[in-house]
């Protein structure tokens, strides 16, 4: 954070392109509940980044609710932390903008999301694809965020953050008044993968059902997608060290380790030299206590879009109150006429 002095702050967003699963809530929300009693928290739905690719207006609308619902079904508290939705907040936007000014060419080339997302055929992608990291950088340092919990998949956008902090800082001799945010990985559950191959992200559009497990799924079907996950003929190792070339039982294990509150050692203690057989039900029985009663409280909360609409309202209207100085002051900074 270099010599900044302000206050710790925490920004994070989901984008509203689909339904939360257990990766999403093991990999960011359930953090996202411990971080907003150490912290300043503002979560946020990233609307402005879903339409980087298209998206269906009315479904875009439900999914914004689905992923509040998700924040407050796994127990973030509205009163605790800021709940907003990313374009209810103009400053993003205007940030972004100026931002847009201060990042290189150079930086975005070398950013490997863009590459990953956009693929052979880069030239039909959208701008807004493009300059995704940039707007990211804005929803963070907007608020002055001092911390950012990210995945390793997102920490080259962090980096980009920082970079942009530094270099504006510098450009407009406005020494510390951006905090370089640091990246918040560690912790069980960083990243769970899918549970037809361990070797790929946990993800909402997998084309096998049974990949994903969504926290809307009723216990019946959370239990029948662990008892089909891909496994090894071998019984499980005796210690961590031996998951080191077993993608898919690490996953299951990691699994078990996040949710019950154990490292993998200590889950190996009890199931080592068992085969999957023994774990996967045990296994199946610890995601379905865990999640399915988030479930059935998202499904409430998505049932009553009004009191989610207010949720939102009240948390745009106070992540304005901080992102309204930063962008009036930034404003002054480069010049403009306010």
């Amino acid at each position: 954070m270099s010599g900044y002095q302000g206050p710790m702050r925490v920004l994070s967003g989901i984008q509203p392109s689909g339904g939360m699963h257990l990766g999403n809530y093991l990999g960011a929300i359930r953090k996202f509940v411990d971080l907003q009693h150490e912290y300043e928290c503002y979560y946020c739905v990233v609307d402005m980044h879903a339409i980087t690719t298209w998206q269906d207006p009315a479904k875009l609308r439900d999914q914004t609710f689905h992923i509040a619902a998700s924040y407050l079904a796994a127990g973030v508290d509205p009163k605790v932390a800021t709940i907003f939705h990313q374009s209810g907040v103009r400053a993003h936007a205007e940030l972004a903008w100026i931002f847009n000014c201060v990042a290189r060419l150079g930086w975005l080339d070398r950013m490997t999301q863009f590459k990953d997302k956009a693929g052979k055929d880069k030239e039909r992608a959208s701008v807004g694809l493009y300059t995704y990291p940039v707007l990211q950088a804005a929803d963070i340092l907007v608020y002055k965020a001092t911390h950012v919990p990210v995945g390793e998949d997102q920490k080259q956008h962090l980096e980009l953050s920082r970079d942009i902090a530094a270099k504006f800082n510098h450009d407009f001799k406005a020494l510390d008044f951006l905090p370089l945010p640091e990246p918040l990985i560690k912790g069980p559950g960083a990243r769970i993968m899918s549970l037809r191959d361990g070797t790929a992200k946990m993800s909402k559009s997998d084309p096998s059902e049974n990949a994903c497990v969504f926290l809307t799924d009723e216990p019946d079907v959370i239990a029948r997608k662990i008892k089909k996950a891909k496994t090894d003929p071998n019984p499980l190792p005796e210690a961590a060290a031996g998951l080191a070339v077993r993608p898919e039982a690490a996953n299951l294990v990691g699994i078990y380790a996040a949710l019950s509150g154990k490292s993998d050692d200590e889950v190996l203690a009890e199931f080592g030299g068992q085969g999957f057989g023994v774990f996967k039900p045990a296994l199946a029985d610890l995601v379905v206590e865990k999640i399915a009663p988030i479930g059935a409280e998202l499904k409430r909360l998505e049932a009553d879009p009004d009191f989610l609409q207010g949720v939102l309202a009240d948390g745009a209207e106070r992540a304005a109150a901080i992102a309204d100085p930063t962008i009036a002051k930034v404003k002054e900074i480069v010049g403009f006429l306010v």
